[in-house]
């Protein structure tokens, strides 16, 4: 197949140059003038895409390449809805992994999509120097992918003389796209340890996404932005089989404790027949009694934990769900509630580890997952593509896997038996489609089971 969708994607030259604040205001101004838009963010950021979504009413998704090789993130590409994607980069654009530190970078999902890429550019106390900034992300590589340029932090004049500049300099290698003003505080999204605070917490982010659009109505070129979307090239990919079997209910807990959960893996397993069933944890809920499966994804319990010690009914849930030998999936923070207490607090006691602050990121980055036995997502040797980002560490993260980061370092972890993965690493399951099936399978035997 072909993928043709128009696309663009917003990179930057480093962590907080205004990115996220882009994009929303791209995707904002383009649902005003009626483009059927969607949003995908570059690595394995949870947050940014709930901003996405907040905008656009439709869930974003992810373009991982450490995860997924070339031809799903095209693949994804070209499932995404509407008529146009907008892709949001990570860190800087070619920040990554392997011996050069580019591998999975953002610089990686431009090019194994030929996506076309402006530049953010923090503008924040410099003037010429930019241009030398410029200049250096142009021509670190050959081919670059860098076609446009978008400046944050800068006033109306100082565009003005930037966008001349730009002009004169690179001709039309490079084209500058607008700028972002200074924001009023009311318009700033605050961050803490794992990155911007989240979507659902800001009371009033629509009113505040509404003002940034308003104030970038007439400093964003968007005919610029759509020119450039519209430039993207034809590229082949295969899309994936994905085979549908009989129906089960998976539960899913969802609320501001257990947010940390990929689009891609829900859409995956609908795809593959399930119903998937939220509830809310820090609402009272307990695990719905219909279920087959369960997954207990992260986020930020260690933020709830007196409201989630005094749901009993969730916690008795969890437990008798788990020990009956329904399928689960518990990642990070799904993990910590696992255990006995989190942060000083009684959880569900299915596992015997205590969680608390370690004060520090723990096994931060990108990890392979190998099965030292049998399990749930598969036999024994099985790998895993997967990714930690914690600051909380427990007394006990599981011995049933070995992780091997893209340095080599290597540790033991997560918990796995014939119906239960529980761990600190968090799982992509389309990037592990046997996995997938395997969970799938035996969310089936559960239901039959239970019949």
């Amino acid at each position: 197949m072909i993928l043709t969708k128009p696309r663009v994607l917003f990179a930057g030259t480093s962590s907080g140059c205004g990115k996220t604040t882009a994009v929303c205001a791209v995707l904002k101004l383009l649902t005003r003038r009626g483009v059927a838009v969607s949003a995908a963010k570059c690595g394995p950021d949870y947050i940014d895409p709930m901003f996405h979504e907040a905008v656009l009413g439709i869930p974003s998704s992810n373009l991982d390449p450490f995860f997924c090789g070339g031809n799903l993130l095209r693949a994804g590409l070209a499932r995404s809805s509407g008529d146009l994607c907008v892709v949001e980069g990570v860190m800087g654009y070619y920040d990554g992994t392997g011996a050069d530190g580019m591998e999975n970078s953002t610089c990686t999902a431009a090019r194994e999509t030929g996506t076309p890429v402006i530049l953010v550019v923090n503008g924040r106390g410099a003037y010429a120097s930019l241009l030398a900034l410029i200049e250096g992300f142009l021509n670190y590589v050959p081919e670059s992918g860098i076609r446009g340029v978008l400046f944050s932090n800068v006033a109306a004049m100082t565009y003005a003389g930037l966008k001349k500049m730009v002009e004169a300099r690179f001709g039309g290698r490079i084209v500058p796209v607008g700028y972002i003003p200074h924001l009023p505080e009311t318009c700033e999204f605050t961050s803490r340890r794992l990155g911007l605070v989240t979507a659902s917490e800001i009371a009033d982010l629509g009113a505040r996404l509404g003002e940034i659009a308003d104030l970038c109505e007439k400093t964003v070129d968007l005919d610029a932005v759509l020119a450039l979307a519209e430039s993207a090239e034809p590229l082949e990919f295969d899309p994936p089989e994905i085979r549908r079997h009989p129906p089960v209910t998976i539960a899913l807990a969802h609320d501001e404790a257990f947010c940390f959960v990929y689009p891609d893996t829900l859409r995956l397993l609908e795809d593959m027949g399930a119903a998937l069933v939220r509830f809310s944890p820090l609402k009272n809920e307990a695990v719905p009694e219909s279920a087959d499966g369960l997954l207990l994804p992260g986020g930020y319990p260690e933020l709830h934990t007196e409201q989630l010690e005094a749901n009993e009914a969730f916690r008795e849930s969890v437990r008798r769900a788990v020990c009956s030998g329904m399928p689960t999936i518990a990642e990070c923070g799904g993990f910590q509630v696992l255990g006995e207490r989190l942060a000083g607090r009684r959880m569900c006691g299915v596992l015997p580890h205590d969680s608390s602050d370690a004060g520090r990121l723990v096994r931060f980055g990108y990890c392979t997952l190998t099965a030292q036995s049998d399990g749930l997502l598969g036999p024994r040797g099985t790998a895993l593509p997967a990714h930690e980002f914690h600051y909380y560490d427990s007394t006990d993260c599981g011995s049933d896997f070995e992780a091997v980061k893209p340095n080599g370092k290597s540790w033991a972890c997560a918990v796995h038996t014939e119906t239960l993965y529980a761990g600190y690493p968090h799982l992509c399951l389309p990037a592990c489609p046997g996995a997938a099936e395997s969970f799938y399978k035996k969310c089936l035997a559960y239901k039959e089971k239970k019949i």
